[in-house]
């Protein structure tokens, strides 16, 4: 058999393999096995059956209560565990998050995301947030929150206030998964989004690429993903930004093609959902930036800076938007 020959029966055994909306491991692999400009134009055919190629969903991210978490994920510099020379500070004030949220909408924000450093929200905490859910919601924007373990009455609770999207990562693999975290279960977080969905809020979870793992944990995030019914509307996929004094700083960064490779195969595996190029963009090249579009992420966090690390400036967003002809998504 030709090279091309088989590169075409490699596809052609992705496609007529799939049935219904599981994905099996070996399927997951087959696409990362594929030839990297046959997974590229697979992502971007899919992509243009149900995206504007062109348009970008833009969010914004704000730290609403930083430090002192009591988790151990081994890539967070807000971990009490850690020294990484953060500081700690209270839950925000709700006028000073409505102010932030009227600045990132003014930039071409369509969503305000607000994250804050807890295992679990207590209700008197959650009282503020709602109201501060409440309020950016009245300035026409879509709301998300990050607050980790969610109880089944607390997703209803923001539900009420008007929240559209929930953020709980599944970080990496569940066989890999205990060697980042053990302060909380896989299941644990599989439950908050069970609850999340149960209260009809939409779904935002990915995961974080460059720990460590192998490509097998990779497709196993993403098969965890795309395999949830339904699946994920947002689906942010981060590569690790390592923070001094965390226990993966220094290790082996990932190969940037292998990154883009990971979003491809998202965009397959998740064709209606948008996937977005969240953490350690600030690293990545406009050219890696490009090659990600291409293969099919629609959404970036735009700002200064994500929750505590650095991201691209918004001049930046600006020229490299304007040099690849993309556009800000505007809300339905």
């Amino acid at each position: 058999m030709s090279i091309v020959s088989e590169s075409v029966a490699n596809q052609q055994q992705v496609v007529f393999t799939k049935t219904k909306s599981t994905w099996k491991i070996e399927e997951v692999q087959a696409l990362f096995d594929l030839p990297f400009n046959d997974l590229v134009f697979k992502a971007q055919t899919e992509h243009r059956k149900n995206f504007d190629p062109n348009a970008v969903q833009i969010s914004t991210l704000l730290s609403i209560k930083t430090g002192a978490c009591p988790e151990d994920c081994a890539y967070c510099p807000q971990s009490v565990r850690y020294d990484t020379g953060l500081d700690k500070e209270a839950l925000m004030e709700i006028d000073a998050v409505v102010e932030a949220a009227k600045k990132a909408k003014e930039t071409g924000a369509s969503r305000f995301c607000m994250g804050a450093a807890w295992r679990s929200p207590k209700d008197r905490d959650l009282d503020k947030v709602t109201k501060m859910v409440e309020e950016v919601k009245a300035l026409g924007m879509e709301t998300c929150v990050t607050l980790g373990m969610l109880k089944e009455g607390q997703a209803e609770q923001l539900k009420k206030a008007g929240l559209d999207y929930y953020n709980h990562n599944l970080d990496t693999s569940e066989d890999y998964y205990g060697d980042i975290i053990t302060t909380r279960t896989y299941q644990d977080r599989l439950d908050t989004i069970d609850n999340v969905r149960g209260a009809g809020i939409n779904v935002c979870c990915g995961g974080i690429v460059g720990m460590g793992e192998e490509e097998t944990d990779r497709a196993k995030l993403l098969q965890a993903l795309a395999n949830m019914s339904p699946q994920p509307e947002s689906v942010p996929i981060n590569q690790l930004v390592q923070v001094e004094g965390t226990p993966l700083e220094g290790i082996e960064e990932l190969d940037p093609i292998e990154f883009v490779r990971t979003i491809a195969v998202a965009r397959v595996l998740m064709p209606e959902s948008h996937v977005r190029l969240s953490a350690g963009r600030s690293d990545m090249s406009d050219e890696m930036q490009a090659l990600c579009f291409l293969a099919g992420a629609n959404s970036i966090f735009y700002g200064d800076q994500l929750l505590t690390t650095e991201n691209p400036k918004e001049s930046a967003d600006h020229r490299l938007f304007e040099r690849l002809g993309l556009h800000p998504e505007t809300r339905a």
